[in-house]
């Protein structure tokens, strides 16, 4: 046996209701519905700059490796100055500047390893996934973080190596250098230094790997000189030669004229080279950021 149901009241019926959608053509906020005050609008290529600039200069291993090159250039700078000072050695023809080259080679070890971890440190982190979420363009993010590094790599190097050879000429009573000779130790040294530095950041985006990257780069950097050095056969003599004229060593004594090879690149040459092996390299990590997943 069924029994008969009862109508529903009519406080029933408006609890059983359901709220009217939102209308989507609606004009200003909902009633009930939370707007933001922070204007909405496309992430550009600035907002992504600032990003970056506060990522890298919030970071501990950006004072550290940034704090020994100062270090190595004002250091080992000026103490080659007073140790020819003190030995009364005659540099002969040999320029003045020059004896910035040796805090400038090591130096160059640590903006090797900023580049590589500015990216690398990101993918070991997890932290290149929040990046991503963020800035969905790989070509934006690369491109910001290439300009802030580049920028303020080559404005601390070349301001350094200013300085240094300032002090330089103040301690040894040598021959005036010419403006030329002041631009390339200065300005070109800072500029093939910054360059190396986005080398190491292409290679770090490539590998993604800290480590392995600054390993790579490291090789980079004195394999080539080191095999020429231990070259004593004649029939590798042409390769020797070949070793040591476009290892990174000698194209950066190059800037300073102090070549241990008559042929090879000369003045303003191993930059060009720097920057195209540079610009071949970011093109590739453009292409595996485009490709592969964080």
């Amino acid at each position: 046996m069924t029994t008969p149901s009862t109508p529903p009241t009519p406080y029933q019926q408006q609890a059983y209701q359901q709220p009217p959608a939102p209308q989507q053509n609606a004009q200003g906020p909902q009633a009930g519905y939370y707007v933001s005050p922070i204007p909405v609008r496309r992430a550009t290529l600035g907002d992504a700059i600032a990003s970056e600039w506060t990522k890298i200069r919030s970071v501990r291993s950006t004072m550290w490796t940034l704090g020994i090159l100062i270090v190595l250039l004002l250091v080992i700078g000026v103490l080659s100055a007073v140790a020819v000072r003190l030995s009364d050695a005659d540099l002969g023809s040999t320029p003045v500047l020059s004896l910035g080259f040796f805090g400038v080679l090591l130096g160059s070890i640590c903006v090797i390893t900023l580049g590589v971890m500015t990216i690398a440190s990101e993918y070991g982190t997890g932290m290149i996934r929040t990046t991503m979420t963020a800035c969905p363009s790989p070509g934006r993010v690369l491109g910001a973080k290439a300009i802030v590094f580049f920028l303020l790599t080559f404005v601390l190097t070349t301001v350094m190596t200013t300085v240094v050879a300032v002090l330089q000429t103040a301690i040894l009573d040598a021959d005036t250098p010419s403006g030329a000779d002041w631009l390339r130790s200065t300005v070109g040294v800072g500029l093939y230094i910054a360059t190396l530095g986005l080398l190491s950041l292409a290679i770090g985006a490539l590998i993604r790997h800290s480590a392995g990257a600054i390993t790579v780069m490291i090789g980079v950097v004195l394999l080539p000189l080191v095999l020429a050095i231990f070259m004593f056969a004649q029939s590798l003599a042409k390769i020797q030669e070949w070793l040591l004229e476009y290892s990174i060593p000698n194209q950066l004594s190059n800037f300073y004229d102090t070549s241990v090879t008559e042929s090879g690149p000369s003045g303003w040459e191993p930059l060009w080279i720097m920057v195209g092996v540079t610009a071949v390299a970011m093109g590739g990590a453009y292409l595996a950021m485009s490709r592969r997943d964080v």
